[in-house]
């Protein structure tokens, strides 16, 4: 639970900068493609841990929280949705029930996310 709270954690402190919505104006920021892998990583995420028995929508939330903050125009927010159904779309049709491969995919994105979140944070941050 430690981590899953980490990654949380993480993703807001970084959509919270106040410099991403300088950024935001141009076509596309330079953190652009990394936001956009975060919410893929988000949706997979969504789809995995509920499978593997976490009743929620903690991830779904996650990404809402990105949306609001970074507060995207239509085509832009459009690329987030599509990211994140992306990442929920990919392990789908792989995965109809929890297995260790599943529990390792976690395990990966879970750790994928945060090293996004802390470089962009790192990056681009004031």
């Amino acid at each position: 639970m430690g981590k899953l709270s980490t990654l949380g954690v993480i993703v807001v402190a970084t959509l919270s900068m106040s410099s991403f919505r300088a950024y935001a104006a141009s076509a596309e920021a330079p953190f652009e493609q990394p936001l956009l892998r975060l919410a893929e990583v988000l949706g997979s995420l969504h789809y995995l841990r509920n499978l593997c028995g976490e009743a929620g929508d903690q991830w779904r939330k996650e990404m809402e929280q990105l949306l609001a903050t970074e507060n995207p125009a239509p085509e832009r927010r459009a690329r987030f949705i599509a990211s994140f159904n992306r990442g929920y779309r990919s392990f789908d049709g792989v995965y109809v029930a929890c297995t260790v491969s599943a529990t390792e995919a976690i395990a990966r994105y879970m750790k994928e996310g945060e090293a996004l979140s802390r470089d962009v944070a790192a990056r681009y941050g004031n």
